[in-house]
């Protein structure tokens, strides 16, 4: 088998390949065994920016204001991020005085071609682990308002805690951003049976933080990155480049995942 990028419009100046040789074997042995998809959500799922205006987001303006730059802050290693990024979560997401759920939540826009994507994925039974820093209540909220909550889908973020009144108390378990992924991964993938049987995958992310969200997984034999470079583009080209297999450079659409969705299960099927 081999991968065309012409006949499926994977090759243009948007997209970079970390190896032009090395995406071909990673499909071939995605469709040996089932695969599963996992992805970060805003900002990888939904648009970064629709119509010259910023895509609001799971977060309130409020904690994407602040903890945005420092994320893509390209002059700060991870190590210097890590304790400012736990600190900007705490005081934002645990201060209930703080507006958490952003008032235009249902105008998260979602990347073209996101109902292909979803529906692809249920009809041939892949599963998709969503997993997000945001406020897990609201991805959820999203997804179902753009008809895609499939039964394939589960999700892995933050999620509000109310008392009986309805207050906002705090936030369930171990708090998720962007640097602490594979912590997340290793103590909630363990309990998803899906996650586990499906060891090829096809990962999804638009920061370099979203690299070991598949650490959960056990006895992972493939992954295949596509990171979506979304922001401050040259002056972090060269490290996505080096980190993900396939990078998306300001694309907001789901093509190029949807046309390697959509060879692997024609391939499978047709074999």
């Amino acid at each position: 088998f081999y991968f065309s990028f012409k006949k499926t419009s994977i090759h243009g100046k948007g997209v970079r390949i970390q190896k032009s040789n090395g995406v071909s074997p990673y499909l071939i042995l995605l469709i040996i065994l089932f695969p599963q998809v996992i992805s970060d959500f805003d900002m990888t799922l939904t648009r970064f920016a629709h119509n010259g205006m910023r895509v609001p987001t799971t977060h309130s303006k409020h904690l994407l204001n602040t903890y945005y730059p420092i994320e893509i802050d390209a002059g700060r290693s991870t190590e210097e991020k890590l304790p400012l990024m736990v600190e900007c979560f705490c005081l934002n997401l645990c201060n209930t005085s703080v507006p958490i759920v952003p008032a235009d939540m249902y105008v998260c826009v979602c990347r073209e071609g996101y109902k292909v994507f979803f529906d692809h994925l249920a009809e041939h039974h892949i599963p998709l682990l969503i997993f997000s820093a945001g406020v897990g209540d609201v991805l959820e909220e999203v997804i179902r308002q753009n008809h895609v909550f499939h039964p394939n889908i589960n999700i892995i973020s933050n999620y509000m805690d109310f008392d009986h009144t309805g207050v906002l108390q705090a936030f369930k378990g171990q708090l998720i951003h962007t640097f602490n992924k594979r912590q997340g991964a290793l103590s909630h993938a363990a309990h998803l049976r899906q996650v586990q049987d499906r060891p090829n995958v096809l990962l999804l992310g638009d920061s370099l933080g979203d690299l070991t969200m598949a650490d959960g997984v056990t006895d992972t034999h493939n992954i295949l990155t596509i990171g979506f470079l979304n922001d401050q583009v040259e002056e972090r080209k060269e490290s996505y480049i080096n980190s993900f297999d396939i990078v998306l450079v300001k694309d907001e659409t789901m093509d190029i995942p949807n046309a390697i969705v959509k060879y692997v299960t024609s391939s499978r099927y047709s074999k």
